[in-house]
């Protein structure tokens, strides 16, 4: 079949691939399937999504099953590998001209190109950087722009491979296109710059895409390109002078400009480049910390960043700070003579710059400023308690979302700078004794804010706070105040003393503190109930747990346990319920005996409405571990739902047991060892064991190759 009829039946089975008529999809599929180990069909996919005339989704699936099959089959070594011969004719046609007028079709062609690059730049593809260079170059706007994105991702792609050859020709391309790199980055800013200047708003847009593509190359050529990067400085200088220039330039571009959004990543982009060089090069960094330090302290500490600083910059400085101050490399050993120059310098300039003064100002006003809640939290607790107190925290949170990052900034700075900000944290902490006004909703949110930052610090704190003393004289008496006002102070109280819990606290105020809590337990407040039950498990889990002061109280705190997890309908809230639940029937072991019959019904139900939430029935699976636990052989009454959700987590053959398996294991193990005696039921889940050993034999295998 000749090139011409090739693609008019391709094309056919393109069209009726975007058909949503089942009947022409699938036979569409699976001929689209079949063709692709055929020579030529990737010369075909090429002509189609290369002729601008044609359907837009006919020719973005092209691209599609062009990129899809540059992943299977271009390699030399893959099955059904494409010949040498036809790859050569798609490089070339590749990149045969950039005019491609669909943005999406567009980034898809240059995110292929760069999959092709990453298997044959240089060595089999030496023309494609001096085309995109050239290209670049150009006068034709839609020609530049699609060149200069492909040159992004082409770039992106070469510097993540990871091999000491592949970085080796990362650093010689690097070396030959940096200046010109630069020159293009510093070309579009000003031409952004100077049409933002003249109100030009349509061209300033052009010119801010080109910027921010320019950047992102030079952002990976300045990181991963060089293997003395001190010869970067004077790039990186540039970089954080113009994210000054552009930031105080964006005054001029309110939130209806077109820019506005774009300039916003720009700015990101930047703090990124700061950030990236830091996390790689942390030596050849230290020139940079002064400026830096003086930079993100500067917009986010102090009146300079008034209306010009916004959220996710704000995480971005944050971050560059934390980073500063937590690096390792800039921190001397305990033996002076032992440290690293390049360790001692960075410490000498850190220390010069973090004054009493500074670190005062940078510890009251994350305090005072940063962990004031919001009017946006203050409405979502109404709006939404179970997603209030449901918070994004562990993980990287901090590195994206606002108040993570707040509170990781202040443990850093506060453990490296305790003997400092402990003083004005105390002077914080006594300007607030006892109740506050509750028609004074600053005040309120104000010791909300203090109380965060006792518990945030409270093992820095223990040798300057009497916690027992504080908890008897000041926070009982706030947990007793009523005022739904007040709900915000006893929410805080709460969590800070399961904070404090397992640092500094008398185990003979355990009792009370149970009392507390079942005082507390029929508090309206659906945020504040939540806290105070997830907060239960911070003294049942302590290591002064006592269980005999916890029974008069196991009851009551279980039943009501019960009845949250049922009153919730997040599923992180029912896994948070889940988990106190079992750290409850884990601690008194048991006890737990009299009082889990209502959990024992509901159960199976909660298991049959999470069908589609597998993460979930994990919690459920550890709860029914110690629930078997603490029944012992009496866990037999429940075999009729826990053998069945045995079986279903240990069959390999089902898609649920990727999630569930090891949980699933360890209830079956539990499960044998405490029944009174072998059943058929129980023997026959013993027929998912062969393919389960063949499955961890493949696991160890698989190991041992990669060790090896």
């Amino acid at each position: 079949m000749d090139m011409e009829s090739a693609s008019s039946v391709v094309l056919q089975a393109l069209t009726q691939a975007t058909s949503q008529d089942t009947a022409l999809l699938k036979p569409a599929e699976e001929q689209l399937r079949q063709w692709e180990t055929q020579p030529g069909f990737y010369s075909v996919l090429l002509n189609i999504f290369n002729n601008h005339m044609l359907d837009v989704n006919v020719r973005w699936l092209a691209v599609l099953y062009f990129k899809n099959g540059i992943d299977r089959y271009w390699r030399r070594v893959a099955p059904n590998a494409l010949s040498e011969e036809e790859k050569t004719s798609l490089r070339a046609g590749l990149i045969t001209n950039f005019n491609e007028p669909v943005n999406q079709i567009a980034t898809q062609i240059a995110v292929l190109i760069a999959k092709v690059a990453r298997l044959d730049c240089p060595r089999q593809w030496p023309e494609l950087i001096p085309i995109l260079l050239e290209s670049v170059k150009g006068q034709d706007g839609l020609q530049q722009h699609r060149a200069l994105l492909t040159f992004y991702h082409v770039t992106k792609t070469l510097a993540s491979k990871r091999l000491a050859q592949d970085k080796r020709l990362f650093q010689d391309l690097a070396s030959g296109i940096y200046s010109f790199a630069c020159s293009l980055w510093s070309h579009h800013t000003d031409c952004f710059l100077q049409q933002v200047q003249a109100v030009d708003q349509t061209h300033a847009l052009s010119s801010l895409e080109r910027t921010l593509l320019s950047l992102k190359v030079l952002r990976k050529l300045t990181v991963h390109g060089f293997q003395e990067p001190q010869q970067n400085m004077e790039v990186m200088v540039s970089v954080e002078n113009q994210v000054i220039v552009i930031l105080e330039r964006s005054r001029q571009v309110g939130p209806e400009n077109p820019c506005r959004e774009k300039l916003e990543k720009t700015i990101i982009l930047y703090t990124k480049v700061l950030l990236d060089f830091l996390e790689v090069h942390p030596c050849a960094f230290i020139p940079l910390i002064q400026r830096s330090l003086e930079f993100a302290v500067g917009y986010v500490f102090t009146p300079a960043g008034e209306g010009l600083v916004f959220e996710r910059f704000t995480v971005q400085c944050m971050n560059l700070i934390k980073t500063i101050v937590k690096n390792e490399a800039y921190k001397p050993c305990k033996n002076i003579e032992d440290s690293k120059p390049e360790s001692l310098e960075a410490h000498k300039i850190k220390t010069a710059f973090f004054t009493h003064p500074t670190l005062t100002e940078i510890g009251r006003r994350l305090v005072s400023h940063y962990f004031l809640l919001t009017e946006e939290e203050l409405a979502m607790w109404e709006e939404d308690p179970e997603g209030f107190a449901v918070e994004e925290t562990g993980g990287d949170s901090w590195k994206y979302s606002l108040r993570p990052c707040t509170e990781v900034l202040f443990l850093d700075i506060f453990h490296n700078y305790s003997q400092t900000l402990t003083p004005v944290l105390l002077e914080m902490v006594l300007n607030l004794q006892g109740p506050s006004n509750v028609e004074d909703p600053v005040q309120l949110l104000m010791k909300d804010a203090v109380y965060n930052a006792v518990g945030l610090a409270a093992y820095e704190l223990f040798d300057n706070i009497d916690f027992d003393q504080w908890f008897n004289n000041q926070l009982l008496g706030e947990l007793q105040v009523s005022h739904h006002r007040y709900k915000l102070i006893r929410r805080r109280v709460i969590w800070l003393i399961g904070q404090w819990i397992s640092v500094k606290f008398k185990s003979e105020l355990r009792p009370l503190l149970y009392e507390v809590i079942l005082n507390l337990m029929q508090d309206p407040d659906l945020v504040t109930c939540q806290f105070l039950f997830l907060n239960v498990s911070s003294p049942v889990d302590d290591f002064e747990f006592r269980t005999e002061q916890f029974l008069p109280y196991l009851e009551s705190i279980f039943s009501l346990l019960f009845q949250l997890l049922q009153q919730v309908t997040e599923c992180d809230t029912k896994m948070q319920v889940l988990h106190v639940i079992s750290c409850v029937i884990e601690r008194v072991n048991i006890q737990i005996r009299p009082y889990v019959g209502c959990l024992v019904q509901y159960l199976p139900l909660l298991w049959k409405q999470s069908e589609e939430h597998n993460m979930l029935r994990c919690a459920i699976l550890t709860t029914l571990v110690h629930l078997v636990q603490g029944l012992g052989a009496e866990s037999k009454n429940l075999y009729l739902f826990l053998l069945p959700v045995i079986q279903l987590s240990t069959d390999v053959s089902q898609p649920p047991h990727v999630y569930l398996l090891e949980d699933g294991l360890e209830l079956w193990l539990v499960t044998l060892e405490n029944s009174p005696a072998i059943t058929p039921e129980l023997l026959r889940i013993f027929q998912n064991m062969s393919a389960l050993l063949g499955e961890f034999l493949i696991i160890d295998l698989a190991a041992l190759v990669v060790t090896a």
